[in-house]
């Protein structure tokens, strides 16, 4: 496993070269997993049963947990919000465990990371001025005028935060997995990778996917005021 990010190959579009990275790569390889995996759920969804049960029954489940957080943490006015941020969590998980498939992880690349934060930056001040209209402007300028740079300087930190947090621990996972893989000897590359991916890639991907998520609602729900 390389932590460095690979040019595979060059597209000339117009005279302009368009380089296709290994995190593009991956990523459309974890867009092709997850389309294959909706039309697969698509499929077996098709009769749908008043009475769930089985599989229907573990995706109602699923969607239904989804629906709570994005309302405990983002509030009703947010629950429009709520199929983005379901494409986004399941899009980040997935990317963060394809490290065990032997994938570089496309949230290890901070193009990824700041692309779905500036999303949210988007979002952010969508929801301001849609909810709080002319409020939301001069809440740039409180309490004193003299203030509005910081505000903004505070509000565009919002987003580079965000990304680098998420970009942070999952690069710091592949750095580790890859000197492990580097420097340990061949007995020891058996066993103990297996455990340190189940960590780094498993319960890290999740717990950094849930705090991306969560901070992104909490931002957007304090922009809406």
């Amino acid at each position: 496993m390389n932590f460095d990010i690979d040019n595979l190959w060059v597209i000339q579009i117009g005279g302009v070269d368009i380089w296709i990275t290994r995190t593009i790569f991956n990523t459309w390889i974890i867009m092709l997993v997850l389309i294959v995996f909706a039309v697969f759920v698509r499929v077996l969804l098709r009769r749908f049963q008043e009475v769930p049960r089985g599989f229907q029954n573990a995706v109602e489940a699923a969607v239904e947990v989804f629906d709570g957080f994005v309302l405990n943490n983002g509030g009703p006015r947010l629950m429009s919000m709520g199929t983005w941020f379901f494409t986004v969590f399941i899009f980040i998980f997935v990317s963060s465990i394809s490290g065990a498939a032997g994938l570089r992880p496309p949230t290890a690349d901070w193009a990824t990371t700041f692309a779905f934060a500036l999303v949210t930056f988007v979002l952010m001040q969508l929801a301001g001025f849609k909810y709080r209209k002319g409020g939301y402007l001069k809440s740039f300028f409180q309490p004193n005028p003299i203030f509005f740079p910081l505000n903004v300087i505070g509000e565009l930190a919002k987003p580079v935060s965000l990304s680098f947090r998420l970009y942070g621990n999952v690069l710091s996972g592949l750095i580790l997995m890859t000197l492990i893989y580097s420097i340990a000897p061949i007995f020891v590359r058996i066993g103990i990778p297996v455990v340190l991916h189940a960590y780094f890639d498993v319960i890290m991907g999740a717990l950094q996917t849930y705090i991306f998520c969560i901070l992104s609602l909490m931002f957007i729900r304090e922009a809406a005021g």
